[in-house]
């Protein structure tokens, strides 16, 4: 597999896994309710080149990106003319029109932006697929109260325009239950503004905040769309969201969620180190007695960050192997002493499961004390990804 590509290392995705995950997600959701799949950070790391077909083979057909820039990628890998994609960060206005003529749904949160929406949708005589976005406590960005009412007026208004597809908002922390009464008074909050809201539209549109959290976590905060990130890819956004939803369902005997992603190299290099000699760079780890060691053509280049020099492990012939010296750019140095079969060309797996063990993205974080969501969206784009089960 690693041969093929002719790469140090590269990333399988679990299309079987994926499914499991979004079955589970439409177990919690109501009939009806929109699952928007949130692809920021390329994918969470996974490639959005690569996700986004399989995600649609599995039903999903809307997106959310942070950037024009990843707009763009998702838009070019799209496979459906339905599949919609949504913006809900940065995109300058002098991009608008670009997202404009191509469909593209775009985020909200300021008026400048929305007077340039307007221009330019009235320039190439298309109307902007528009969210608007609502401040209510995360104190980033979003209309704010005293805005709303004239803001909702003045989109009416330009209905030829704009095509208001949804109002928003972003809970902060959902998480953590230290944020419980912070998500619960920006969710009040967010019900206000649709109360405005409904004081100016004859109908509303999509009405969507939560995210895999506030989704898992917050069931009558679901709306009319949820934005799922980290659990379609199959991690709980915190432990406290799992003890959550196993406390509300206590049925389960394994976790309902499936890594989708797995990530292995092989044996670059072995050799054996003399008892008392330094390895690597410097002298930061010391052979206590003979050790053979095998070479990994991984570094912090690649997202196995130096932090994990001395910490952390890799899997070899099923066993697990420590990181004996410094994390380089390229090249990482594992003991395998007690692995006399181990040789150039096996398969090292630094995250996924190999011969009933396994180094999950959790625990490859722990060593570290870096979150999923970093671990993942630190890998770089140029390792290779493959689909398991197209």
């Amino acid at each position: 597999m690693a041969k093929q590509f002719l790469r140090p290392s590269y990333i399988e995705l679990d299309r079987s896994a994926l499914e499991n995950n979004l079955q589970f997600i439409k177990s919690n959701a109501a009939n009806g309710l929109r699952i928007s799949s949130v692809i920021k950070g390329n994918a969470y790391g996974h490639g959005i080149s690569n996700y986004l077909p399989i995600a649609e083979k599995c039903g999903i057909d809307h997106f959310s990106v942070f950037c024009a820039d990843e707009a763009a990628g998702a838009f070019k890998y799209k496979t459906k003319e339905s599949t919609d994609i949504m913006i809900m960060g940065m995109i300058r206005n002098d991009e608008l029109k670009w997202a404009i003529d191509h469909g593209i749904e775009f985020y909200l949160f300021e008026k400048d932006r929305l007077e340039s929406a307007i221009e330019a949708a009235s320039e190439i005589g298309k109307k902007a697929r528009i969210h608007l976005q609502i401040e209510t406590g995360m104190n980033r960005t979003g209309f704010e109260e005293d805005q709303w009412h004239d803001i909702f007026k003045r989109v009416k208004s330009n209905k030829d325009h704009l095509d208001l597809r949804g109002i928003c908002t972003h809970y902060a922390g959902a998480e953590s239950v230290a944020n419980y009464y912070r998500v619960q008074n920006q969710d009040k909050a967010f019900r206000n503004a649709i109360e405005v809201a409904k004081t100016v539209f004859y109908e509303l549109p999509t009405l969507h905040a939560s995210s895999s959290a506030a989704f898992l976590t917050y069931p009558d905060m679901h709306y009319d769309m949820v934005r799922i990130g980290i659990a379609q890819y199959g991690f709980w956004p915190s432990r406290e969201t799992y003890m959550h939803v196993l406390k509300q369902n206590n049925s389960f005997t394994k976790d309902p969620l499936i890594r989708v992603l797995n990530w292995k190299s092989e044996i670059m290099s072995t050799k054996w180190v003399g008892e008392g000699e330094f390895i690597g760079y410097g002298n930061v780890f010391m052979t206590s007695r003979k050790m053979r060691i095998a070479t990994v053509p991984i570094g912090y280049s690649h997202g196995f960050g130096r932090n994990l020099t001395n910490a952390g492990y890799v899997l070899i012939k099923g066993d697990r192997a420590r990181v004996v010296g410094l994390v380089n750019m390229n090249m990482l140095t594992v003991e395998i002493t007690d692995m006399p079969d181990a040789k150039k060309g096996d398969e090292v797996v630094i995250i996924g499961k190999q011969n009933g063990q396994e180094i999950t993205v959790a625990s490859f974080g722990e060593m570290s004390n870096n979150l999923n969501y970093e671990v993942l969206t630190r890998l770089p784009a140029r390792i290779p990804r493959e689909v398991l089960g197209i």
